[in-house]
């Protein structure tokens, strides 16, 4: 499995991206991350800039919809195999996009998709 790409990092720990990326890494996962402040997460460095990231197998976002625009083109263009919508992260115009260039779509928590053993 390739990697996971956590888009809206944070450092600050109460944040669900930062517990998600802890998880991400304690249950093995290959992550790289994208925040708006640069430091580190279990071993993880948040990218400030977007990077030409390789293998991206999963993009989990953790930002709203409105804030999803300016990286659409950025995100198709990784190919991932499927972009998981966090609660409060749900974007039909994102769905459609992302199902027009055959990326699969899931709404759910990773939190919960990793605990249940279903990520």
């Amino acid at each position: 499995m390739g990697k996971t790409l956590v888009m809206g990092a944070s450092l600050k720990p109460s944040r669900y991206s930062n517990i998600a990326v802890n998880r991400l890494v304690s249950s093995s996962k290959e992550v790289v991350a994208y925040g708006l402040k640069a430091g580190n997460v279990a071993g993880v460095e948040i990218d400030t800039e977007l990077k030409n990231y390789t293998d991206i197998d999963t993009v989990t976002l953790y930002m709203n919809a409105r804030n999803q625009q300016e990286f659409y083109q950025y995100i198709i263009g990784l190919k991932p195999n499927r972009v998981i919508f966090n609660p409060g992260t749900e974007n039909r115009e994102f769905f459609e996009l992302l199902k027009s260039n055959n990326i699969e779509v899931v709404v759910a928590c990773t939190l919960v998709l990793l605990a249940t053993n279903q990520y």
